[in-house]
């Protein structure tokens, strides 16, 4: 007799895969270029550090989504102070327009170098509308499937290794050695990856896209409701996560060795955006390896510009009672879909009235990190409120890392805002 079959890992891999493959945005790429770039393969540790937490925290939010058939704004509207969720959707809405602003310029930046006879406005335009039409236009499960689709992207850091002379010796001794200076430019450049690793917006995307899977398979009831669908939903969350957030540390990692074995070996330690990294890499490792990863910007920032607009729509929209989601028509959820719009127009506008990308980095960073210690003790506390999760709350070992990952992101945002502070003064 033939046992049912297990489901093919396409299928289980959704939300984790995208939310972790969209964390290795233009802007995060370019933290871990400076990384290796001014360290060497001294920070690899901190993805070692970072992978455990990023896994915690997401699992988390995906279970808080799956499990009252809401997202992390709708449960903290029903359960928190208003005055408090509305401050921190605000803050979250403002450095998600930032984060679009500057990954939309990288985009351009990057396209440029490959084909450079069209303005960069021009290429931020036509960005800006390829990611804000397939989310309006296309049905959220064709759009699912282009987004993992994309992720594909990814792979083109992996390829890029080819074409470096690596000592890998180093590297290992990077990831299982620590490392620690203390001088300013070091944390400051730990806690930019921590800040880039760990973000608000990864949080709340996450959580609503298992409320709109629930949404898309009529067998699918919020856990509160149908325990019985417990232990595969969990089961598929955890594996879905562990995959995703592995295969971003893992491009994380290999963007840092990458920029370490070139153009830290060369004396260049300073890399201000994604696209000057790859301008910089084609002297040292090629043209066709300068090509990957430029093209690698261009898809990663596809994947990640409608994440952090799509994320922040969820958020103001459950926030305020509108219909939200990306299964819904257009005309179902006119205001949902404008945040959408409205998101990445003005992330666009901040490139055509040249704002600094690196400005716009810095500050974004500074007001996820200022929203992510909060929005991570409030996930703390729904998991563990019974009034939320019911019987499905988190375990105590569970607890232990999630607390730790709040308190180790509580360091590094204090030490960031002190580092900014005292680099602008």
């Amino acid at each position: 007799m033939v046992g049912p079959s297990k489901p093919r890992l396409g299928k289980v891999l959704g939300p984790g895969l995208i939310t972790g493959a969209s964390d290795d945005d233009p802007s995060g790429i370019a933290t871990y270029a400076q990384a290796g770039a001014q360290f060497g393969f001294e920070l690899s540790w901190t993805l070692v550090l970072t992978y455990p937490l990023m896994v915690v925290v997401q699992v988390i939010s995906a279970r808080i989504g799956r499990t009252t058939g809401r997202g992390i704004a709708g449960n903290l509207r029903k359960y928190y102070p208003n005055w408090l969720l509305q401050i921190l959707v605000g803050l979250l809405f403002v450095a998600n327009t930032l984060n679009i602003g500057a990954d939309l310029g990288a985009m351009a930046e990057a396209t440029r170098l490959l084909v450079p006879l069209p303005p960069a406005w021009l290429y931020i335009v036509a960005y800006s509308i390829v990611c804000t039409a397939g989310q309006v236009f296309f049905k959220h499960t064709r759009y699912v499937a282009i987004l993992k689709w994309l992720t594909l992207a990814l792979f083109a850091y992996f390829a890029v290794l080819f074409f470096v002379k690596v000592r890998w010796i180093a590297v290992l001794h990077g990831l299982v050695v620590p490392k620690f200076r203390f001088d300013r430019d070091f944390w400051l450049v730990v806690v930019a990856i921590l800040g880039t690793t760990i973000s608000p917006y990864l949080f709340f995307w996450q959580a609503a896209q298992e409320v709109e899977d629930t949404k898309e398979h009529p067998q699918r009831e919020p856990l509160r409701d149908e325990p019985s669908q417990a232990a595969s939903a969990l089961a598929r969350i955890q594996l879905d996560t562990v995959v995703g957030m592995g295969l971003s540390n893992l491009v994380a990692l290999a963007i840092l060795v990458t920029t370490a074995a070139t153009l830290w070996a060369a004396g260049i330690h300073e890399v201000t955006t994604a696209a000057q990294a790859a301008s910089a890499l084609k002297p040292m490792a090629g043209s066709l390896a300068f090509a990957i990863f430029a093209l690698g910007i261009v898809g990663t920032g596809l994947l990640a510009v409608p994440v952090l607009a799509g994320s922040a729509a969820y958020a103001i929209g459950e926030a305020r009672g509108w219909s939200v989601g990306l299964s819904r028509p257009p005309l179902q959820a006119k205001a949902f879909y404008g945040a959408i719009t409205v998101a990445t127009i003005l992330g666009a506008l901040g490139n055509l009235l040249s704002i600094s990308p690196l400005k716009a980095l810095v500050w974004a960073a500074v007001i996820n990190g200022i929203v992510a210690v909060p929005v991570m003790t409030l996930l703390m506390l729904m998991s563990g409120d019974a009034r939320v999760m019911g019987r499905f709350c988190i375990s105590k070992s569970w607890k232990v890392v999630g607390w730790t990952a709040t308190a180790v992101m509580g360091a590094a945002t204090v030490a960031f805002i002190i580092a900014t502070v005292g680099s602008s003064s």
